[in-house]
């Protein structure tokens, strides 16, 4: 640029050039390297978040095997509470037969003792369906009376007792009280019947209660029978 200052006479005024701010530059290069970084950061923690969430909402969501395997199982002499969804025909107290089956409208025969409630509740739904499409089904347990155990012998108190939860031979004895004086508590048989076969387990006192052999406690059933010589 040229600036007049009198006649004919110009000065040539400097051109200013600022040096480059280093400070500047550093703080703008460290930036995008964090910015870069978070970037990283934010796929891998994704990556590794992703399957552990996904793990923990599946532990939450999906019933366990243990759960599954303690679920009550249904028993003769059980009374079932079964209703069909906006069907007052088809709602009604049934009782499980010594036989273990039950019959129902629309469902016909079907065979409850051994299954779980969810398990009959699929399976009347199924044959209801093919009558009534939309069909909701509800089973709940009214009565566990058939759900029961037996010990006998050289006990306090012999007779039969519920099984409301699940309750191995120990526990089964401390219900009648223990043995009395007289009892054999190292010969004690548990007979357990699965249809027309029975079965006899060997079960020691003396050895589960000093801690071996502890396999032979095991969870009684409904209808089985403690015998205590």
């Amino acid at each position: 640029m040229r600036v007049v200052l009198a006649e004919g006479i110009a000065l040539q005024r400097p051109i200013l050039r600022f040096p480059i701010d280093s400070f500047g530059r550093r703080q703008a290069r460290l930036c995008a390297l964090i910015v870069g970084a978070i970037a990283l950061m934010g796929g891998s923690v994704g990556a590794l978040a992703g399957p552990q969430v996904s793990s923990t909402l599946a532990s939450q969501t999906a019933p366990s095997l243990d759960s599954r395997r303690d679920a009550y199982h249904l028993q003769p002499g059980d009374v079932l509470q079964i209703e069909v969804w906006q069907e007052k025909d088809l709602q009604r107290d049934v009782l499980i037969r010594p036989d273990g089956g039950i019959s129902f409208p629309l469902a016909g025969e079907l065979t409850a003792a051994g299954r779980t409630v969810a398990e009959l509740d699929e399976m009347i739904e199924q044959r209801i369906r093919k009558y009534v499409p939309a069909a909701v089904v509800t089973v709940a347990v009214k009565s566990t009376a058939g759900n029961r155990i037996f010990v006998i012998g050289k006990v306090q108190r012999p007779g039969d007792f519920p099984l409301i939860g699940p309750t191995d031979v120990l526990q089964a004895l401390a219900l009648a009280g223990g043995g009395t004086p007289f009892a054999n508590m190292n010969d004690i048989r548990i007979l357990r019947r699965n249809g027309d076969r029975q079965t006899a387990k060997e079960f020691r006192y003396g050895d589960v209660e000093r801690g071996r052999n502890l396999q032979q406690n095991i969870l009684l059933h409904g209808g089985d029978t403690v015998v205590v010589p």
